[in-house]
């Protein structure tokens, strides 16, 4: 199971949001790019990014951050925030970006997510971020009636490279993942799953393993690494010899 570590970019700087809410924000690093080598440095082998100001706006704000960012990196780079129209998912392709993230496109317009993944293969991720099993949109703004569910099976069959589950509820609040919600995610996708959302510390990794065997490939972590609750290169050390050992019951490693 892969680490995936994360940033979030907001007026160009890397932040963190509790549950999603925009008046919540807390600033780590003014050099986005210094953050992404640091965390390419302790292992990963994927970076996530989020534009916070492109999910809430639509607007490509942070272009001149996403350019540097995948330029300056080895590793592949998914991205999403704002992705609405098949020109705004070419351009980030063509910056680089390895794969592209489609949240609110994929209820307010499902037959753009086709024509992406039919033009760009396995490029295609799409992000399912709910609230008590529903899912929302515009950066987390607007909730509406559909279920995460039923989002899945609607695109597992397609040309997508996979889902990010996010639970809106546990993210950035270090409380733990919502491991029912990742289970249900994964057990109705044909396409593999990532989880995103509340780990805070390594046993809460840990508890996510026996998911993998449900499809569960990779876990997001942002805020946990940030305030140096989970160590990342001892974190994907763990991951990586998780079939020696049994999750733990209590947080040991705290």
């Amino acid at each position: 199971m892969e680490i995936i570590p994360a940033i979030d970019l907001l007026g160009g700087n890397c932040v963190r949001l509790n549950q999603g809410d925009y008046e919540q924000v807390t600033q780590f690093n003014r050099d986005p790019v210094k953050q992404a080598l640091h965390w390419q440095a302790q292992g990963a082998s994927k970076l996530h990014v989020v534009d916070l100001d492109g999910a809430k706006t639509g607007e490509p704000t942070n272009d001149l951050s996403i350019r540097k960012i995948t330029a300056a990196l080895d590793i592949p780079v998914q991205l999403g925030g704002g992705v609405r129209t098949f020109n705004r998912a070419k351009e980030l392709i063509d910056y680089g970006v390895e794969r592209v993230i489609l949240g609110t496109v994929a209820i307010e317009n499902p037959s753009l997510v086709k024509r992406l993944s039919e033009a760009y293969p396995q490029k295609i991720l799409i992000g399912i971020d709910a609230k008590d099993g529903r899912v929302a949109t515009r950066g987390w703004i607007n909730q509406s009636d559909v279920l995460a569910t039923e989002l899945a099976k609607t695109f597992s069959e397609s040309e997508i490279a996979g889902i990010i589950s996010t639970d809106i509820s546990q993210d950035g609040t270090l409380k733990g993942p919502n491991l029912q919600a990742m289970k249900d995610i994964a057990l109705v996708s044909q396409v593999p799953v990532i989880a995103s959302g509340g780990v805070g510390c390594m046993s809460d990794l840990l508890s996510l393993v026996p998911l993998e065997s449900d499809g569960v490939t990779g876990i997001i972590v942002g805020r946990a690494i940030y305030d140096g609750k989970v160590d990342l290169k001892e974190a994907i050390k763990a991951l990586e010899n998780s079939h020696l050992i049994d999750p733990p019951t209590k947080n040991i490693y705290a």
